[in-house]
């Protein structure tokens, strides 16, 4: 039994080109979280300032403790952060880290957890070292490194895909198809990120999974969705300007449905995770075994119309539900 109301600071924007989407999740979840049981905040963050902001006005935030001062003089402090920002610093373990020294549980996570999960190369070599997903063959490519067309296409073959390895909603990734264009896409994905990976592209059908650590810690896979878009890939213009379909649940028969909820549980438990990721594959359409495309540490919530909404409506999980137990979840990690 919850003894008192559990102040929540629910965190959006942060460093990257993502902070127009992050709030959007924030507010998603701001509007869907039970008031009789917490009291939320919205805070958002960037490489300017941090700022708690309400009806009645906008106050900085003290970043030796995540606190504030209220238009009344009150010192507001946070029992929990509900991170939502995709992207840095929210994704790449630097909040997390931020929080772990002041002691303020959160809901994504760990530090670790979240730095390995977020950098799209360095994750899939650890899935692959334990055998528990197939991965596309990839290269990676440090900033200053010479990129030998030749050598690396011998590898990875055309078409390919070049992204940023700490990048997300596809920005900076390009679909290449012929040799002449694999230099200005490293160039681009470098706009994007640290660090660049080319990747052997795999077709078939692109498919996504949400999963979450419930408060009794028990894991909770949700139901799979398939994405359907005439763009060739997920990128951004269909994610955000709605050039996609998104069918929950897929349809998959009961076998594959079996297999991807199977293997995104074990990958989960193997990573340690904690609060509500997805992880996307695609369906090999030569073998039909799924291929793991990458794990989303903060996946969007703008309700209703992001995937987690749809797939937690889809199993009939009130979004009260959702939160209250990422927020439970976060208290006994």
């Amino acid at each position: 039994m919850q003894d008192k109301m559990l102040r929540v600071a629910v965190i959006e924007g942060g460093y990257s080109k993502e902070k127009d989407i992050s709030v959007k999740s924030a507010q998603g979840v701001f509007e869907n979280l039970d008031l009789s049981k917490y009291l939320p905040t919205r805070v958002y963050i960037d490489d300017v300032e941090w700022t708690a902001y309400d009806a009645d006005g906008r106050y900085p935030i003290n970043k030796n403790d995540f606190s504030f001062i209220h238009k009344d003089n009150i010192k507001i402090t946070f029992d929990v952060a509900f991170i939502l920002v995709h992207g840095t610093p929210g994704e790449d373990g630097k909040l997390q880290g931020y929080f772990d020294m002041i002691g303020i549980p959160y809901t994504t996570s760990s530090a670790v957890v979240t730095t390995l999960a977020f950098h799209k190369f360095y994750v899939k070599q650890f899935i692959r070292s334990l055998n528990l997903a197939n991965v596309a063959e990839a290269v990676l490519v440090k900033r200053g490194e010479t990129v030998n067309d030749d050598e690396v296409l011998m590898k990875i073959g055309l078409p390919c895909f070049v992204k940023p390895t700490d990048g997300g909603s596809s920005y900076g990734v390009t679909k290449v198809k012929e040799k002449t264009q694999l230099q200005e896409a490293i160039s681009l994905a470098f706009k994007h990120g640290s660090q660049v990976m080319i990747e052997s592209f795999v077709g078939g059908r692109e498919i996504t999974n949400g999963v979450y650590r419930k408060a009794d810690k028990q894991i909770k896979v949700l139901p799979i969705t398939e994405i359907i878009t005439d763009n060739e890939f997920f990128d951004y213009e269909a994610k955000y300007e709605g050039k996609v379909d998104e069918v929950t649940p897929a349809d998959l028969d009961d076998k594959m449905t079996m297999k991807i909820k199977t293997l995104t549980q074990r990958i989960y438990d193997a990573l340690g995770m904690r609060g509500v990721v997805r992880i996307d594959y695609i369906i090999n359409d030569v073998n039909n075994e799924p291929h793991l495309i990458e794990i989303n540490n903060v996946p969007g919530q703008s309700a209703p119309s992001s995937i987690i909404p749809q797939m937690a409506r889809c199993e009939q999980i009130s979004l009260h539900e959702l939160y209250g137990d990422l927020i439970q979840a976060s208290l006994n990690p």
